[in-house]
């Protein structure tokens, strides 16, 4: 089964647009997860089997384990292969932000996707199609491309005009129209620049879009609900990790952003039939 399809089947059966991001930093876990042998494992199990019927997706930022060396490498592999054995249907993305040249990325790309078995991975598109095409030629497997990011200094770069178009939606542009062959390609779309993503959703149509930058960050809901929706009411992945993780109860936290997200989405979908 394809990525996308993966995750809208998903998206289908649990009702919900809701990623949670397992930034499992070990040094914000609470102390009885830091005591124990795999202390990001046991949290990310946890955490996992406390939201997982209330998300269509889980992402992981490779930052948290990659600085935890050979057993933050053994603990990330370990947890996605819990997600696929017994969250079989839930879309597993690497945060990971990669693109090099030839045989780098190639080797990343086997990495990610063979290695740990991750069904998406988002991607830098700063180096050019070549530097993305061992992650592009992967059908089975989507590849998320950065467009428009939550940091705040995003706009010093993204939003450079080079022939008089934000350089943000050059790349949207050239995503949808020509690295998009397998039709594997999702964009990285903040949901703290909802003007942005609404251009964004124009530019590419139904492309789905992983938004960022809500919950800690401060993105609102019922804008990017507004913004972001495609055609079909989906279209959208949306991250929350702190704000689900290290909530006092994260069951919780993820099953009210789920109803938030859908009293939202219902809220468009009857804006959109009444228009």
């Amino acid at each position: 089964m394809k990525a996308l399809e993966k995750y809208e089947g998903r998206v289908d059966r649990v009702d919900s647009l809701l990623c949670v991001g397992l930034d499992s930093d070990l040094l914000k876990l609470p102390p009885a997860y830091r005591q124990r042998r795999s202390p990001q494992l046991e949290f990310n199990r946890d955490i996992i089997d406390a939201t997982a019927e209330f998300a269509a997706a889980f992402k992981f930022n490779m930052a948290f384990y990659e600085v935890n060396g050979a057993a933050g490498w053994r603990q990330l592999a370990e947890s996605v292969a819990y997600l696929r054995q017994h969250y079989p249907d839930i879309l597993i993305i690497s945060d990971a932000k990669r693109a090099d040249i030839g045989n780098t990325s190639a080797a990343y790309a086997r990495a990610i996707f063979d290695e740990l078995g991750f069904d998406a991975v988002t991607l830098n598109p700063y180096l050019g199609r070549d530097a993305l095409q061992p992650f592009l030629d992967r059908g089975d497997k989507a590849a998320i491309i950065l467009c428009r990011t939550s940091n705040p200094g995003a706009a010093e770069i993204q939003d450079l005009e080079p022939g008089g178009r934000a350089l943000w939606a050059v790349i949207a542009d050239k995503v949808v129209h020509e690295w998009n062959e397998k039709g594997n390609c999702m964009l990285v779309a903040s949901g703290t620049n909802p003007a942005e993503m609404a251009d964004i959703r124009l530019l590419v149509g139904d492309m789905t879009l992983l938004v960022p930058g809500i919950g800690a960050q401060g993105g609102d809901i019922g804008t990017v609900m507004r913004s972001g929706q495609n055609s079909a009411g989906r279209g959208l992945i949306i991250n929350s990790s702190r704000g689900i993780i290290f909530a006092a109860d994260p069951a919780a936290a993820a099953a009210a952003l789920r109803a938030d997200i859908n009293l939202h989405r219902s809220a468009s979908r009857i804006a959109r039939a009444d228009a």
